[in-house]
């Protein structure tokens, strides 16, 4: 039975809620905007409200019985060639941990790429799991990590030949891709799932000129982030499974055991109507955003002192395997300046916020909600702050690790770390300790310390000189980093 994309049963319902004028005595207790402080009914609309509806109960009858959110779910595995999809209002954080548990169990082993996200490590420290670190490919010169290559992912299965699968972040927030038709073809000889954090490419089923996306790789288990390269309201995220390696009734149960009771079908709603969008109309829609990228990309390079990450840089050999060009992600080396003081700087003078921050670059996220004049704002902005770059004083110095340095060693699992006992110990005497908390530079989220690490000199330097240079650092204990949280000597 062929799909019919131009429907939206989420949408649909919201509607006939509405025009059929329901009483609700069920949460939400806002009761339809009604009983909401007029204040935060004036800055976010009656509109907010009246799509705030139980998903059971209220979208839906009682016993689900008009399969709402079953038919959405249907409509977007169609969409992107999965065999089923599950939807989630908590993010590819969630989707994420609920995709490792139904892979791999308490102290069982799962191979990583080090490039992964910190929700993969909370994931790790819920559970239990034994993590195998693959490398990622380093540029050494740019100072990026890109994915692991699929040779890298053969040596660490025979190494670990127990190993109940792997996971891989593709494409990274950088844009670098995987080669994940070759990553699956080393899973599916053992045969173990491969699991895609596939968060940054929500709009990569949708183009030809896209990278390949995981469902059509091979990948057994993905996880997008609509709200991220989609249309999505923030934590729209969905997961997908296709072949026979992981039970769908078991994902299933994964999810329900971390996600919550109360899912918002607003965010619901957005997950549904994008695929409508991208069904009917992605090919148009991912068509001129590509053209729009590719404009910027040419405008930013002509601007003195900047420069734009493409394939060229991006692709080669022990590089990245594939590119997507709509992260565009600008070099500022030439201009003196770190990436943390141009964000600031085009935030308060331009009111232009940029999405990637490091030592040396930023990134300007270009998506098919953007259009000439946004880019021309950015643009405009951009060659500001290649002006005003002498002004803005020396960069403060970040002592970034050579690949070699940066990797610690594991020396206890990372939940062991993290729940065993603790202690605080000053920033100059943490070397050689057992780290017990992530410390993660954010964004993108790639944590520089894990729980479970024995902490380096030169990971520690790199971290206190990016934190006096304006790097972000959510997670410590301690967020101005004068000490760190390691494994009680005791128990190390």
């Amino acid at each position: 039975m062929t799909a019919d994309h131009t429907r939206a049963p989420v949408l649909e319902a919201l509607v006939d809620y509405r025009r059929e004028g329901r009483l609700s005595f069920t949460p939400p207790g806002h009761k339809q905007a009604r009983g909401a402080d007029p204040a935060v009914r004036e800055v976010l609309g009656d509109a907010v409200f009246l799509g705030d509806v139980l998903a059971t109960g209220g979208l839906d009858d009682r016993l689900t019985g008009g399969r709402v959110l079953q038919r959405a779910q249907e409509l977007m595995a169609d969409a992107v060639h999965a065999e089923h999809t599950f939807f989630s209002t908590c993010g590819s954080s969630l989707s994420v941990k609920a995709a490792m548990l139904a892979v791999a169990g308490p102290h069982e082993k799962l191979l990583i790429g080090r490039d992964a996200h910190k929700s993969v490590v909370s994931g790790l420290i819920l559970s239990g799991i034994e993590p195998v670190w693959v490398e990622p490919r380093w540029d050494a010169e740019r100072h990026l990590a890109h994915p692991p290559s699929a040779e890298e992912f053969e040596k660490a299965f025979a190494a670990h030949p127990d190993a109940k699968g792997a996971l891989i972040t593709s494409p990274t927030p950088y844009g670098a891709g995987a080669d994940l038709r070759a990553v699956a073809e080393v899973c599916h000889r053992r045969p173990v799932p491969l699991i895609v954090d596939e968060a940054w490419g929500a709009h990569l089923p949708f183009h030809p000129e896209l990278p390949s996306w995981a469902m059509d790789s091979g990948a057994d288990i993905c996880v997008t982030s609509i709200h991220k390269m989609g249309s999505g309201l923030e934590q729209g995220s969905v997961f997908h499974l296709r072949g026979e390696l992981v039970p769908p009734k078991l994902l299933g149960m994964r999810a329900d055991l971390l996600g919550t009771t109360s899912p918002s079908a607003l965010i619901f709603a957005g997950l549904d109507g994008w695929r409508r969008q991208m069904a009917l109309r992605g090919r148009e829609i991912m068509g001129a955003a590509l053209d729009l990228a590719a404009d910027v990309r040419a405008a930013v390079e002509k601007i003195d002192g900047m420069h734009v990450e493409d394939r060229d840089d991006f692709c080669g050999p022990g590089l990245a395997h594939d590119f997507d060009p709509l992260p565009v992600v600008i070099d500022l080396d030439g201009l003196g300046i770190t990436g943390f003081q141009a964000a600031d700087w085009l935030r308060a003078r331009r009111g232009v916020i940029a999405h990637l921050t490091d030592h040396r670059r930023i990134g300007a996220q270009i998506t098919h909600g953007d259009d000439r004049e946004t880019t021309g704002e950015l643009l405009a902005a951009l060659e500001d702050l290649a002006r005003a770059a002498p002004g803005l004083g020396p960069a403060a110095r970040v002592a970034v690790p050579s690949p070699s340095e940066l990797r610690m060693a594991q020396v206890r699992l990372p939940r062991d770390a993290f729940f065993g006992p603790t202690e605080d110990v000053p920033l100059d005497r943490a070397a050689g300790r057992v780290a017990a908390e992530m410390i993660t530079p954010y964004p993108p989220g790639i944590p520089a310390v894990l729980p479970g690490e024995r902490l380096t000199e030169p990971v520690l330097r790199y971290l206190s000189s990016g934190l006096a240079a304006g790097m972000y650092l959510p997670d410590p204990s301690d967020p101005q980093l004068e000490t760190i949280r390691v494994v009680a000597r005791e128990a190390g």
